[in-house]
């Protein structure tokens, strides 16, 4: 089964300009902008322009063009915020949530950029 994309979802009426944001960056397939609710320091959002609703499906059916210019984004996105470590930054988190397991909450693709400070672990390692 396919995905069904909700032309709805509240990142599409970003794209739309139907809602307001704080652009970091806008590319000509990707928008980075800082998430409403940062939980770091550093928590902007990148999302690609076309309508993916998850890293599954853009990696299946995105355009090269599309996988090129939103992976740079998300590069452009962490020299621009000062979390590479290769810049001096202490390093960064990206989490792409998908699905109910994953807790997605907004069916549009998106990865978070989390930094500026020690993040801790995501996930408690198992019991051994």
């Amino acid at each position: 089964m396919g995905y069904t994309y909700d032309t709805n979802n509240i990142f599409a009426k970003i794209l739309r300009g139907e809602i307001p944001n704080k652009t970091v960056l806008e590319t000509e397939h990707s928008l980075a902008f800082h998430d409403i609710a940062p939980q770091a320091p550093v928590h902007v959002l990148v999302i690609p322009k076309g309508p993916y609703v998850c890293l599954d499906h853009f990696a299946q059916e995105a355009s090269d063009a599309e996988i090129i210019d939103y992976t740079r984004a998300i590069g452009k996105v962490c020299e621009m915020t000062g979390v590479q470590p290769s810049q001096g930054g202490q390093g960064f988190r990206a989490i792409a949530n998908t699905g109910e397991a994953g807790v997605q909450e907004v069916p549009h693709l998106h990865t978070h950029i989390l930094g500026g400070r020690i993040l801790g672990r995501m996930v408690s390692r198992a019991a051994e």
